[in-house]
């Protein structure tokens, strides 16, 4: 069973438990530098790796997508790299949809795989903390809404790495929405004043699909169920109940039937992300909709010279 995340990692500073965590935090970043102390291989093909330091909900998957977009209209031979996690088919899926994806146990052998493919750039879906790879280019992924939250590493806090190594990358990503952007801006450059910074909006794309003058029950199983509800009510969507569960949730019959009976009572309909609805392949399908977002760059030139 997959847990939700703490509340207090979304702190804005640190509780007395992540304290009580911090030792741990600190002897588990010592062991990763003691692991990762062999040298990182370089590969023909380049890649790009769209990473994170807050674990989960930060837009990888996304970017990973409008990357490989920008890269086709370019004429460029892109694809996907994905290190193979049983509870994350359903990106898995999304990648598979828009491009050639390439999967493995070992990140590496799903580059070579690439390589042997003749693909000019490999796009690599998480893997930023993979020391075995030496990348050609590297993007830090954040929601603007969680951002860093108490600031502290694993588990103390919900940082894979602390968040002054931005001083080692090229790219930051900042997505969710606008508020509170010009702030995290000048925290970043303040740690890397030579770092890109990239910013992004989710944008649903099926909206004829809906009855905007209807009411919803929502759910979802995704890094950042806050900034799906504010992209819903952002485009008119009446929202009256909303469920929230651990990030790449595997809904039972028991999950399902709640939810169904939950909107009957509200006398509404029930609608979820296209990643939680790749994930429920059961007859409930047919009573569930789902919203496509489509990730839209601020400034898309840029993020086309960080690429290449």
């Amino acid at each position: 069973m997959k847990l939700k995340k703490p509340k207090f990692w979304d702190y804005k500073k640190p509780n007395i438990l992540a304290f009580a965590l911090l030792p741990l935090a600190i002897l588990i970043n010592f062991l990763k530098l003691i692991k990762f102390s062999s040298s990182e291989k370089k590969f023909r093909i380049k890649t790009i790796c769209i990473g994170n330091f807050y674990v989960g909900g930060t837009g990888k998957t996304s970017l990973s997508l409008k990357i490989n977009e920008i890269l086709l209209k370019q004429k460029i031979k892109s694809c996907f790299i994905k290190k193979f996690y049983k509870d994350q088919v359903d990106e898995q899926k999304i990648l598979e949809l828009n491009g050639k994806l390439f999967v493995s146990r070992k990140r590496v052998d799903a580059i070579l795989e690439a390589e042997k493919a003749n693909f000019d750039i490999a796009i690599l879906d998480d893997g930023l903390q993979d020391k075995k790879i030496k990348f050609d280019k590297t993007f830090v992924c954040f929601n603007n809404v969680s951002w860093i939250g108490n600031g502290l590493t694993l588990p103390a806090g919900p940082l894979r790495e602390n968040i002054k190594n931005l001083r080692n990358y090229e790219n930051v990503f900042l997505n969710g929405n606008l508020e509170n952007i010009e702030n995290l801006k000048s925290q970043i450059q303040n740690i890397n004043p030579k770092i890109n910074i990239h910013v992004g909006l989710y944008i649903p794309t099926n909206m004829n699909e809906f009855e905007l003058n209807a009411e919803y029950l929502v759910f979802s199983g995704i890094g950042n169920h806050i900034t799906f509800i504010n992209m819903l009510k952002k485009n008119g969507f009446k929202i009256l109940k909303d469920l929230e569960y651990p990030d790449h949730y595997e809904y039972s019959n028991e999950d399902l039937n709640k939810i169904i009976n939950k909107a009957n009572d509200l006398n509404c309909k029930i609608i979820t992300t296209q990643k939680d609805f790749l994930r429920i392949n059961k007859p409930e399908l047919k009573k569930i909709q789902f919203v496509k977002s489509k990730l839209k760059i601020l400034d898309e030139k840029k993020l086309l010279n960080s690429i290449l």
